[in-house]
């Protein structure tokens, strides 16, 4: 048997999503000055909440909060991946600069869905 995790920071997930945020700043860098507070604004805080959701929902004490708040982290996800498709639409950076923080997120989504899966089959 597993021992229990001591922190939310031993989570694959949540490291996961700092690598995200990392990412997601780092490519953000070299946007337009003019989209500061557009699609530079709207990348950083969906890919700052992914990694926060996590924690928080860790550090609620309940499964069922847990669960909700991965499955918040999921949505943040999915709002993340839109704005960089379009930050690559409108052109604001290549594509190929914006295609390792996309794969990134779909790695994380997979991650999270399983996570969700094996919580949920604990109650049920």
């Amino acid at each position: 048997m597993r021992e229990p995790l001591s922190s939310y920071r031993e989570l694959a997930v949540w490291r996961d999503g700092i690598a995200l945020v990392k990412a997601c700043y780092l490519v953000t860098r070299a946007f337009p000055k003019d989209e500061l507070f557009g699609l530079t604004s709207q990348i950083r805080r969906s890919a700052v909440s992914v990694p926060a959701n996590i924690a928080e929902g860790y550090g609620r004490g309940s499964r069922k909060d847990y669960v909700r708040h991965l499955m918040i982290a999921q949505g943040s996800l999915k709002e993340l991946e839109t704005h960089l498709i379009i930050a690559a639409e409108v052109e604001c950076a290549p594509q190929t600069d914006i295609e390792p923080a996309l794969t990134r997120c779909d790695q994380l989504g997979r991650a999270l869905g399983a996570l969700i899966r094996a919580l949920r089959a604990k109650d049920g």
